[in-house]
């Protein structure tokens, strides 16, 4: 392992949170709570789950809107191994072995079947009946404390009527925010949502978010007091199977050659996401270098007027030849096929505060490509976990790709592969997402006593 990885490594460990600002444990005063916090998360670090002191009762319900599959697991594993008691709040795809054998885990198939190809009827129904059973499980619920990790299909209901539903039942209330407001970010932000996000954010009890800029767009424009909101680590994604296959093999069943470049886009396809600067960057490549292929792996997200007018694109810069397409959801079991296949991957996106994709490429050991926006600059190690260009530079980001098939850290992919995952292990570690969350809960709950 390079010296600055290492080094990297010792201080995630020591700070428990890099780059966080987190609230305290139950009863101490603003000014004293951060270090509180941070001692608990260094002790949590070194001990097992069992030897961190906390009261044995806590009994929270998770309500996870029935899908990122990834985050809701790793959150429910964290939790219960540090001795909370959790009511799973899911569906037909989190009905997995690892949670239904959970003993400290009682799973509620609330949302059940959530299959795309479903009539719009069906779907209409699924949804009004997924609201039915959640109300009905909300006014009997044992745990006093809910905590939120995505809202349902129904953002302006979910944000303003729900909200003040679980308030009437005097639930405690903490929210999960990974996007502060994803209007905003996919530029169809309106007041009517604005509005109703504030109203959620105020009746939260607290807030979660995962970087120092989504708490100051959460404080400045939402005006909720800081607090009220705490920063977390993205907990890395250990979800999606990762098998005995290797990259050549890899590389071979998805019809690359061992000497091809290999660029991965992964993820939802929308215009947020910069992939027409990919493309532009692509083309710059191979009018130098032919061996460059690059795999477009991901849905469309919203209307497909953005991924079509990107296929119109690959087609006028005649590079079809060299894009491998894989426009689709791909499910967990199948995506190490594109990671290791991938000597790189490519995030060329616009406007983000992070990056659940990036941490997904770090947990098969890939490097990345990013672009400055948000704090990816900050989760990238240059040269060692991979690099950064400038947002909207189609030739930067050439010029990076370039530099990068140049270094040592992919002359030598196949061992720093092991040093990149066990930084990211460290770094972004479930337990310290626990560390922190559980003692929101703790000074909550015992407020109410």
């Amino acid at each position: 392992m390079t010296p600055h990885l290492r080094d990297q490594r010792s201080d995630a460990r020591g700070q428990g949170m890099a780059s966080a600002s987190v609230e305290p444990a139950a009863r101490r005063e603003v000014g004293s709570q951060r270090s509180e916090v941070s001692d608990q998360q260094s002790a949590f670090g070194n001990q097992t789950p069992s030897s961190v002191l906390r009261p044995p009762s806590i009994r929270v319900a998770l309500l996870t809107g029935g899908g990122d599959k990834p985050y809701a697991l790793g959150m429910a594993a964290a939790l219960t191994s540090a001795g909370i008691h959790v009511d799973f709040v899911g569906s037909d795809d989190l009905s997995v072995p690892e949670l239904l054998a959970n003993p400290r885990l009682n799973f509620l198939n609330l949302r059940g079947d959530q299959r795309e190809d479903a009539s719009t009827k069906a779907k209409v129904l699924r949804v009004l009946k997924y609201y039915a059973r959640l109300i009905g499980y909300a006014a009997k619920a044992k745990p006093r404390l809910f905590h939120i990790l995505w809202n349902n299909k129904f953002q302006l209901f979910d944000c303003t009527l729900l909200m003040l539903y679980y308030k009437l039942l005097s639930k405690r209330v903490v929210f999960t925010a990974h996007n502060v407001n994803a209007g905003k970010r996919d530029r169809n932000d309106s007041w009517l949502n604005r509005i109703s996000l504030k109203v959620q954010y105020s009746l939260c009890d607290h807030v979660f978010v995962h970087t120092d800029g989504m708490k100051s767009e959460m404080t400045s424009e939402f005006r909720i007091p800081e607090s009220k909101v705490s920063v977390i680590p993205f907990g890395i994604n250990n979800t999606v199977p990762s098998t005995s296959l290797s990259s050549a093999e890899a590389k071979r069943q998805l019809g690359t050659s061992g000497g091809d470049k290999a660029l991965l886009f992964f993820g939802n396809i929308a215009p947020y996401k910069g992939l027409e600067y990919l493309i532009s960057a692509f083309a710059e490549l191979l009018n130098k270098d032919r061996s460059y292929r690059l795999i477009i792996v991901g849905k469309p997200k919203g209307s497909e007027g953005y991924w079509k007018q990107i296929h119109q694109g690959i087609a006028r810069s005649g590079i079809r030849d060299r894009v491998i397409e894989r426009i689709e959801y791909i499910p967990d079991e199948e995506t190490e096929l594109f990671f290791k296949a991938a000597d790189v991957l490519i995030l060329p996106y616009t406007r983000v505060f992070q990056s659940g994709v990036l941490f997904l490429g770090y947990s098969f050991g890939l490097p990345a490509i990013a672009s400055d926006v948000g704090t990816l600059k900050k989760e990238i190690i240059e040269g060692e976990t991979g690099f950064v260009f400038k947002p909207q530079d189609s030739s930067d980001l050439a010029s990076k790709i370039d530099k990068y098939f140049r270094s040592e850290l992919f002359r030598n992919l196949e061992a720093r592969r092991a040093e990149i995952k066990a930084y990211a292990n460290d770094r972004y570690s479930w337990h310290k997402v626990a560390a922190v969350t559980t003692s929101i809960y703790s000074r909550l709950l015992s407020s109410d006593r």
